[in-house]
C-alpha cells in the first residue's frame, strides 16, 4: 500500500482504516479531512461528483461547518490556501464559499486568516463578487450588516493591490456578477485609494467617465495616470463609435478585449480580425463557430491558416498546460455546426477541424502520469453516441479521449470494451487517432450494464490494478456481484487497495460507490472539472 504524500495531509492527518472481517476486504475510511477536500474539490462531501451545479449551503457542507464551529476555521482556510495553487485541485466557488464561512465566524483569528487567503488567491472580479455574495447569503436573517471593518478592508486591499492598467482592464471587462458590481464594492468598502491611479479608477467606477474628464482632462498628471486615462478613454470611445475602422484602431492600439466591445461591432469582420491578434487560444477556440458563421474565417484565406497555426502551436499549448479534453470540447462543438442556443449555424472548415485534431494529439503530452496501474472499461452494452451531460460532447468521444489520455500518460494501462459476457481489448497505439478509437467503441450488444465485469476480469486474469475506471452511457445494474463488494474481494485477494471510478456520462444520479469507502467515486455526466476530479481522486487528494 502506498504511503501518503505531504501533498494530501490535513492537520488531523489521513488515517487508513483496514477492515478484514469476513469477505469485505480492506476499506479506506472517509475522514473529516477527506470530506472537506471533497467539498473544496467539487462542492459535495459525498462520493458523487455531478456536472449539474448545486447551490452551496451550510446543509451540504456539514463537515466544513463542524470544523469551523469546532475552532478549526484557520485550518480550513489554510487547506484552501494549500490546494488552490495546485490548479484543478479545487473548485474555486466551493473554496470561496469555505472562506466565506470561515470569515463570518466569531473566531477572530479564523476570520483574519480567511480574508488573508482570499486576498492572496482571488485573481478575477467574478471570484470576488462570488465571495461577497456568499457572505450575504450566510448572513441571512441575522441582525446587523455584513460589511464589517474586516470585510471592508479585505475588499479595499484587493483593489488597491493591483497594477493600475490591470485594474482599469478589470473594472471595464467584468462589470458585474452574482448580483454585485464594482460600483457596489467601491462604495460599500469605503475604499481609500492607495495611489493616484487607483483614485482615478475609483472616480471612474463610482462617478462615471464624465466626472473623470472634468477632474483630470486639464490637470497635469503623471505618466502612469496618462496611460490609465487614455485606456479608459479608449473603452468609452468604443461604446459610441459607428465607424468600425475606428473601433479596430482602438483595439489594436489599446489591446481592448471582446468584452469591451459593443455587440453590434462584433458583427464586423474587421473588428474580429483585430481581436484575433491578441486573443488567447482558449478564447479563440470558443469562438471558432461564430467566426466561421460570420465569414471572418473563409476557406483558403490567410486568416484561416493563421488561426490553424495558433491552434496547433505546441509551445503555447504546453505553456498553458492545455488538457486534451479541452481541445476535444472545442472540436466537437465546432464539428457540430451550430450553437447550443439560438440560430447560429456554420459549415465546419476542414482545415480548422484538422488543426483541432492535431492539437488534441499534441496535448496528450501535457498530461503528467500518476504512476498508478489503470484498467479502463468502456461499456458497449448500449450504443455510445448520446451527449454527455455537462459538456455536450458525445459519450463515445469522451470515452475515446479519456482512454487515449490514460494510455498515453500512464506506464501501465489497459482499455477494454465490455458488455454482458464479453471483454475485448481495445487496440490503441501511439499513432492511433481519436476517430479510429471512436470507431472501435461504436458497437452495441443491447445488454444490461454490469460494472463489476472489468473487476471480475482483472481477478480471473491475475491483473494488478490500482484504478478501475468505467465509462457507460447506460443505466448501471448490480449483476452477478455488487461492484463495491466485487472491488473489496479483489482488494482482499490481491492485497492492492484498488480504486473504482464509475462515470455515468448521461445520468444525473448514480449510486455504485460506497459513500463510506474512500476508494470509490461516482461521476454523473462529464466535463472539464471531471478530468480534475479523477486526477485528484487517483492521487489521494480527495
Amino acid at each position: 500500500m502506498e504511503a501518503s504524500s505531504p501533498q494530501d495531509q490535513l492537520s488531523d492527518a489521513r488515517e487508513l482504516d483496514l477492515e478484514n472481517s469476513g469477505n469485505v476486504g480492506p476499506t479506506w475510511a472517509v475522514t473529516e479531512a477527506v470530506r472537506l477536500r471533497r467539498f473544496l474539490c467539487y462542492g459535495s462531501e459525498g462520493a458523487t461528483y455531478s456536472t449539474k451545479e448545486q447551490p452551496f449551503s451550510l446543509e451540504n457542507a456539514l463537515t466544513l461547518v463542524q470544523l469551523v464551529e469546532g475552532g478549526r476555521g484557520c485550518e480550513v482556510a489554510e487547506e484552501v490556501r494549500r490546494l488552490w495553487p495546485l490548479g484543478g485541485a479545487t473548485c474555486p466557488n466551493a473554496s470561496l464559499f469555505a472562506l466565506a464561512v470561515c470569515s463570518q465566524h466569531t473566531d477572530a483569528r479564523a476570520k483574519r486568516v480567511a480574508l488573508q487567503v482570499l486576498g492572496e488567491l482571488c485573481r478575477v472580479p467574478a471570484q470576488l463578487f462570488a465571495f461577497v455574495q456568499y457572505r450575504k447569503e450566510l448572513k441571512g436573517a441575522e441582525h446587523g450588516g455584513m460589511w464589517g471593518r474586516a470585510l471592508r478592508k479585505a475588499v479595499a486591499n484587493w483593489y488597491n493591490g493591483q497594477d493600475a492598467l490591470s485594474l482599469a482592464n478589470t473594472v471595464t471587462k467584468c462589470k458585474h456578477k452574482a448580483g454585485w458590481s464594482h460600483q457596489d464594492l467601491f462604495r460599500l468598502s469605503h475604499i481609500k485609494p492607495a495611489n493616484d491611479a487607483v483614485a482615478l479608477i475609483s472616480k471612474y467606477v463610482t462617478k462615471g467617465w464624465k466626472a473623470v474628464q472634468e477632474t483630470y482632462a486639464d490637470r497635469e498628471i503623471s505618466e502612469e495616470l496618462v496611460k490609465v486615462f487614455a485606456y479608459l478613454e479608449a473603452v468609452e470611445k468604443a461604446k459610441h463609435l459607428t465607424d468600425e475602422l475606428e473601433v479596430v484602431h482602438l483595439i489594436e492600439e489599446h489591446k481592448l478585449d471582446r468584452e469591451q466591445i459593443l455587440t453590434h461591432h462584433l458583427k464586423s469582420k474587421e473588428v474580429w480580425k483585430a481581436l484575433l491578434k491578441d486573443m488567447p487560444v482558449s478564447s479563440l477556440m470558443r469562438h471558432l463557430g461564430k467566426m466561421t458563421a460570420d465569414r471572418v474565417l473563409v476557406p483558403g484565406r490567410p486568416d484561416v491558416a493563421a488561426v490553424c497555426e495558433r491552434i496547433q502551436d505546441e509551445q503555447a499549448l504546453m505553456k498553458t498546460k492545455t488538457h486534451p479534453f479541452s481541445i476535444l470540447v472545442a472540436s466537437e462543438n465546432y464539428k457540430r455546426g451550430h450553437g447550443k442556443r439560438g440560430k447560429l449555424k456554420w459549415d465546419p472548415n476542414h482545415d480548422i477541424v484538422e488543426a483541432l485534431d492535431c492539437a488534441f494529439s499534441k496535448c496528450l503530452s501535457n498530461v503528467e502520469g500518476t504512476g498508478r496501474r489503470f484498467l479502463v472499461g468502456v461499456d458497449v452494452s448500449a450504443r455510445l453516441g448520446s451527449l454527455a451531460l455537462g459538456s455536450s460532447v458525445s459519450t463515445v468521444a469522451v470515452a475515446a479521449a479519456m482512454s487515449m489520455v490514460i494510455l498515453h500518460s500512464e506506464v501501465e494501462a489497459e482499455v477494454l470494451v465490455f458488455s454482458e459476457g464479453a471483454m475485448v481489448p481495445c487496440a490503441i497505439s501511439g499513432d492511433t487517432s481519436i476517430t479510429q478509437v471512436m470507431a472501435q467503441l461504436v458497437q452495441a450488444h443491447n445488454c444490461i450494464t454490469d460494472c463489476s465485469l472489468p473487476i471480475l476480469w482483472a481477478t480471473d486474469n491475475h491483473k494488478m490494478v490500482d484504478v478501475f475506471i468505467i465509462f457507460t452511457s447506460n443505466e448501471t445494474w448490480f449483476g452477478r456481484e455488487n461492484p463495491a463488494e466485487t472491488l473489496r474481494m479483489y482488494r482482499q485477494k490481491t492485497g492492492v487497495f484498488s480504486k473504482l471510478i464509475v462515470c455515468g456520462m448521461t445520468t444525473n444520479g448514480l449510486s455504485v460507490a460506497d459513500p463510506d469507502d474512500r476508494g470509490m467515486l461516482d461521476i454523473c455526466g462529464f466535463d472539464s472539472r471531471a478530468v480534475d476530479v479523477i486526477r485528484n481522486f487517483v492521487l489521494d487528494i480527495i
